[in-house]
């Protein structure tokens, strides 16, 4: 990491600090998860060339087991949080398992085959509450010191995971894991004459992205004290792909500036109601071709040039 590395992050770590003296911390808290589940999507098809059309079912999945967990069983937030990451990780492991022995559209299909299964099972088990939700789900407390039910306190406690997810990302990304992970987007067929075990790193990614999908799920969840089908329906699935694409496919903070862009467009023209997709659409449209890279992957290419 250079420094001017160093100096952006530090940069963006103390306006994280500072937003929600400006802005209104629900909607930062929003914008936090979903760039946290962008960002562990963006690991699966910016840095292995994996592309899963049911992600949503590891973001749902995670919502309503730590929902349950803290809800039903009492559990403490922070073991609610890790029963959700648990979840996503343990479907993970078995979709990724499935999938990874297809590849392109084909493995694709099997994650969104997968990912309504997980749909339907939601709506009809009992504990999801089906069409209504899990509703009311108590934030309770932090370590048993911080009361999360103060939206600010709960705010800095999404700021912290969400930035330990981050890191988490960024030290696979610039590992030797990595670096094997790239070899196997830009030519898998080398990297397996270069004797690595191709379906290990890529289902190890797979339960990796799956495991952070659902931390920010869990988060979510508590930071709305409830879980809906929204959260494991395709839409989601596809909304992901649009934040990831939109920031900039294969940067680390293009997920999250895609992330911001599309929370804020849908958070300030929700007057519209169904027109926001189509603003959303148009508005992605025009990134495609004025930004083939993505947001922030044309900035850093001209910055290079």
């Amino acid at each position: 990491m250079n420094n001017n590395t160093r100096i952006l992050y530090a940069v963006l770590f103390v306006v994280g600090l500072i937003a929600p003296a400006v802005v209104y911390p629900i909607f930062l808290m929003k914008a936090l998860c979903f760039a946290l589940f962008a960002s562990a999507f963006n690991l699966l098809i910016g840095f292995t060339g994996l592309l899963s059309f049911g992600h949503a079912m590891f973001l749902g999945t995670a919502g309503y087991i730590c929902g349950h967990a803290v809800k039903v069983w009492g559990f403490p937030t922070e073991v609610g949080i890790l029963c959700g990451v648990a979840a996503s990780a343990a479907i993970g492991y078995l979709v990724g398992s499935l999938a990874i022995r297809r590849q392109g559209i084909y493995f694709a299909m099997i994650t969104l085959a997968m990912a309504q299964m997980v749909y339907f099972i939601c709506l009809q088990a009992s504990f999801t509450g089906g069409e209504d939700g899990l509703q009311s789900i108590p934030r309770q407390s932090f370590l048993g010191v911080f009361d999360l039910e103060n939206d600010i306190t709960m705010y800095y406690f999404v700021f912290g995971i969400v930035a330990l997810g981050f890191w988490l990302i960024y030290r696979t990304v610039h590992s030797p894991f990595g670096q094997v992970l790239k070899a196997i987007r830009e030519n898998e067929a080398r990297a397996l004459s270069l004797g690595y075990d191709v379906d290990k790193y890529k289902l190890l990614a797979f339960v990796l992205s799956a495991a952070l999908s659902g931390l920010a799920g869990a988060t979510k969840a508590l930071v709305f004290k409830f879980e809906t089908l929204t959260d494991v329906h395709w839409h989601m699935s596809g909304e992901v792909v649009l934040m990831t694409l939109l920031g900039g496919m294969g940067t680390i903070l293009g997920p999250t500036v895609g992330a911001f862009i599309v929370v804020t467009l849908q958070n300030y023209l929700a007057s519209l109601e169904g027109w926001v997709t189509v603003i959303t659409g148009a508005i992605f449209v025009l990134c495609v071709l004025a930004f083939r890279r993505g947001v922030v992957g044309e900035i850093a290419a001209r910055i290079k040039s």
